[in-house]
């Protein structure tokens, strides 16, 4: 399994991050995406020596509850894309539920960061939620970036129109949860060949163990689940989404 969305440097994680990686080798899981939104010398090093090791890659990019402050790392973005390890920019976006920064400031740091995945040839992971409009807006103007929207939460006719743009989607532990039939229902509509599958660790435990810190091992609760609702044996699904992650990230 990959988990396409992890933040194994989030602090959460400080105390147990080997065994953390551990436990989510043991139950195999063979690749992680480890995204970087925090960039203090810290959290950098810490992520640059993560991603050093077989089986780790990286995505960095200013997330948009932190676009008021994009102007005190823009001048550190380039220099962290360097690495052959990163193989996205993101999560990149916009978010109006929260709205930790003002829309107009979100749109214009999603804008130049879009406009750096393009001069750098780098795919971008997308963070959307209760943005669809602006976000759909934005991405317009950006044809032939290759796209994730993460942690999909939308309904049919958003995901009708991210797959109509060519986009992959990805889908977290939110498919699990008891009250989640409505996602489940849109689930059913996803093309095989566009679908990943990710933790957003130590965000959105899945079902089974709902409330704790979620972790990469437990991506293989929403293996589980797609592959209940796809009526695909779980080994089957494995091996398309691995395709589906090679393709998408070049790994």
């Amino acid at each position: 399994m990959i988990d396409t969305h992890c933040h194994l440097t989030d602090k959460r994680f400080a105390s147990d991050r080997e065994d953390v990686i551990s436990r989510a080798r043991a139950g195999g899981v063979r690749g992680m995406i480890c995204v970087l939104t925090e960039f203090s010398p810290a959290d950098i090093s810490l992520f640059n020596e993560l991603i050093s090791r077989d089986g780790i890659w990286g995505a960095a990019g200013c997330h948009p509850h932190d676009a008021s402050g994009y102007g005190d790392i823009s001048g550190l973005l380039p220099a962290i894309l360097e690495n052959k390890k990163i193989v996205a920019l993101g999560e990149i976006g916009l978010d109006y539920f929260y709205e930790h920064s003002p829309r107009q400031i979100q749109i214009d740091v999603f804008e130049r960061q879009l406009r750096t995945a393009k001069e750098k040839n780098l795919p971008v992971v997308v963070h959307c939620r209760e943005a669809f409009d602006d976000c759909a807006a934005v991405l317009k103007n950006f044809t032939g970036i290759k796209t994730l929207l993460h942690c999909f939460s939308g309904d049919s006719a958003q995901l009708e129109y991210w797959l109509g743009q060519g986009y992959f989607v990805s889908f977290a532990g939110q498919i699990t949860f008891k009250n989640a039939g409505a996602l489940r229902e849109t689930a059913l509509k996803m093309p095989p060949e566009r679908l990943l599958l990710e933790t957003d660790a130590p965000y959105l435990a899945p079902q089974p163990v709902r409330g704790k810190r979620n972790e990469p091992a437990y991506v293989s609760y929403n293996y589980d689940e797609f592959a209940r609702l796809m009526a695909m044996d779980k080994d089957a699904l494995i091996s398309l989404l691995s395709s589906n992650a090679k393709v998408f990230f070049a790994i």
